[in-house]
């Protein structure tokens, strides 16, 4: 993989030019291993970390990056360190819209590098698409836009699954629109990816083909 100006290595490889990244783990422990040299070598270049996370979940994920040797409080109140919960991010007003998630995205991106961080390395956990929230069937769709968005900047993001939580249909759908998987524990380039066009094609033409047929009159 040709390799950007600012190289981020970790999972045993050194991410390319796509950096778009779908990780699957089947439990915490797997993912906070995984991830740990990707969030704190983040923090010793002086770059910028961007997490998104289940809220119940949050005060355990603060634990967990303090015992990785980050100093939360001081990196939090100087805008290093940002934590979002979903309701706060994905799930704003109670519902997924992917227009606002996306143009959220592209301002925290922009936002960074205006600060003057050289990076801002974002992780977010999916699981709130598993709710009954309104919105949360066009996860796949946003997935795949973000591949527009996505390679304009160098800022990896990593969009983190819990494979307990998916059903084997979605969760090849949204491996289907990552140009960069973890899989075991592995970084690699995905050979399932599809281009975004193409697969924005195949979601209009899954949808006209569940519509109901109209009765001539």
């Amino acid at each position: 993989m040709a390799t950007r100006t600012q190289s981020v290595e970790f999972a045993g490889a050194t991410l390319g030019r796509d950096r778009h990244i779908c990780a699957f783990f089947n439990a915490p422990d797997e993912e906070r291993r995984t991830l740990r040299s990707f969030v704190t070598d983040g923090f010793e270049r002086g770059e910028r970390a961007f997490h998104i996370v289940d809220p119940g979940l949050r005060d355990d994920h603060l634990k967990w990056l303090a015992d990785a040797g980050i100093g939360v409080e001081p990196a939090m109140a100087a805008g290093q360190l940002q934590i979002r919960s979903w309701g706060e991010a994905y799930l704003r007003g109670g519902r997924f819209d992917q227009d606002a998630m996306l143009a959220l995205l592209e301002d925290v991106l922009q936002s960074g590098h205006a600060a003057g961080y050289p990076l801002t390395r974002v992780v977010a956990h999916m699981e709130w698409a598993c709710s009954d929230r309104a919105g949360v069937g066009d996860l796949v769709e946003y997935e795949t836009r973000l591949n527009y968005v996505l390679p304009k900047y160098d800022d990896p993001v990593i969009c983190t699954y819990d494979l307990s939580r998916f059903d084997s249909t979605v969760t090849m759908d949204i491996l289907r629109t990552h140009p960069v998987v973890i899989i075991g524990g592995v970084l690699q380039e995905n050979p399932f990816f599809v281009p975004p066009d193409q697969f924005l094609l195949e979601i209009r033409e899954r949808r006209s083909t569940r519509m109901p047929a109209t009765i001539a009159s």
